[in-house]
């Protein structure tokens, strides 16, 4: 493994550092997460015009840069030092992936384009931790598994479609198709995103398997509502869906729940170089203001304590650097899922980060006007949406076999 950044990288970590300092102030982010959308249109169509940024992993034959996931981790470390509130983590880390991997030809050529020109933007309607394989293996009933809650899928027929045409369904012609019930929480952008990928339970009890479907953002039937959530640099939503026709996405079901797993640990080794920026920047703050802060006539930075607690956090967040960037390599070879174990290192380092910035900033790092507050509600938020990291931890370890028992014989 070669650890040195090659030209192109360091180009496209500089130009996009470059850019949000110019357009993702303080000011501009406390805005932007008071808008409808949750993030800044405005931002959004500058990273997808000048930086490419929807298309960055995506194949050049569908618009995309053409290149791996390790440029997009790279990308997303920069977005992490300012927590920036955009739909690249939902449209290009988990929905795109999944189009290109399960999508027909049709369907890529119709929905990757739009993507990678920032034109359209999608997301996973799924809870994150054990539909991506990160916390538990993703078969089991977190969509539904046959029983009530989740989402269901039923497929109707031509007949159905006659007898019963359903809600706006009035001048389509009557083909075969799936209509999905159900209800998802905690769906990232779920509420401004232009395409949902809903994953659904068909067969029933005895027959059950997940699915995954298309459905617009502007499809009938279809209540998306915007949540409170902790983080507010993380808009969520919770997606109804009452009898809402939907498109099959691929025609292999079988290969879902592995297509899931593999974006899961895309997804975390993306997360992990994400929180090491927040991580970095929330350290970078603190050092910058014990060094100015004064007390008993001498700056605070310079007592022995401070150092040593700030020198915990710089030696947690190179480890967990080290672990975000192995995770993306790795990810990009498809050599090893190591995702899981790098994202809970990230964010206990950006934990440990944000909360030292919190104390070391005194009275001030408690203000609701402070941003040391956002790093640690990052830390949190992310937590709680994709992890614990005790659970990341012990579900590679249960992969890993690492603690399963072994026969001895005598």
């Amino acid at each position: 493994m070669d650890a040195r950044f090659t030209a192109e990288q360091d180009e496209i970590r500089s130009a996009l550092r470059e850019l949000l300092r110019r357009r993702c102030g303080p000011e501009a982010l406390r805005s932007a997460v008071d808008t409808p959308a949750g993030h800044d249109p405005a931002l959004w169509t500058a990273l997808a015009e000048q930086l490419g940024l929807p298309g960055l992993a995506l194949p050049e034959a569908y618009g995309g840069v053409g290149c791996s996931v390790t440029e997009l981790a790279l990308a997303c470390e920069e977005t992490g030092r300012v927590l920036a509130g955009s739909p690249l983590l939902g449209t290009a880390v988990l929905a795109a992936p999944l189009v290109l991997a399960l999508g027909t030809d049709t369907q890529r050529a119709d929905l990757l384009p739009r993507i990678a020109s920032g034109t359209l933007t999608a997301t996973l309607a799924a809870p994150p931790g054990a539909a991506l394989g990160l916390t538990a293996d993703n078969t089991g009933e977190w969509a539904g598994g046959g029983r009530a809650g989740g989402v269901q899928a039923r497929r109707i027929t031509a007949a159905d479609r006659v007898a019963d045409p359903g809600p706006g369904s009035a001048g389509r012609p009557s083909v075969p198709g799936w209509r999905l019930y159900g209800q998802v929480d905690q769906v990232l952008d779920g509420h401004s995103a232009g395409l949902l990928l809903v994953a659904a339970h068909a067969g029933g009890f005895a027959r059950s398997r997940t699915l995954l479907f298309l459905v617009p953002g502007d499809a009938p039937g279809l209540v998306r509502t915007r949540q409170t959530a902790l983080d507010a640099t993380r808009p969520q939503a919770r997606v109804q869906l009452r009898d809402v026709e939907a498109e099959l996405l691929g025609d292999d079901g079988d290969a879902v729940p592995g297509a899931l797993a593999r974006v899961g640990d895309t997804a975390a080794a993306v997360l992990a170089c994400e929180a090491v920026g927040a991580a970095d920047r929330a350290l970078e703050t603190t050092v910058e203001y014990v060094k100015q802060r004064e007390q008993f006539g001498r700056p605070i930075g310079s007592f022995q304590a401070v150092k040593h607690r700030l020198a915990d956090v710089y030696v947690q967040l190179q480890a967990a650097r080290s672990a975000a960037y192995f995770a993306a390599w790795a990810a990009a070879g498809e050599e090893q899922r190591v995702g899981g174990l790098a994202l809970a290192q990230a964010l206990e380092a950006l934990r440990t980060a944000a909360a030292e910035a919190i104390q070391l900033h005194g009275g001030i790092g408690f203000t609701w006007e402070h941003q040391a507050q956002l790093y640690f509600k990052r830390a949190a938020g992310d937590d709680l949406l994709f992890g614990p990291t005790h659970r990341l931890r012990a579900h590679a370890a249960d992969t890993a076999r690492l603690f399963s028992r072994t026969e001895v014989s005598v």
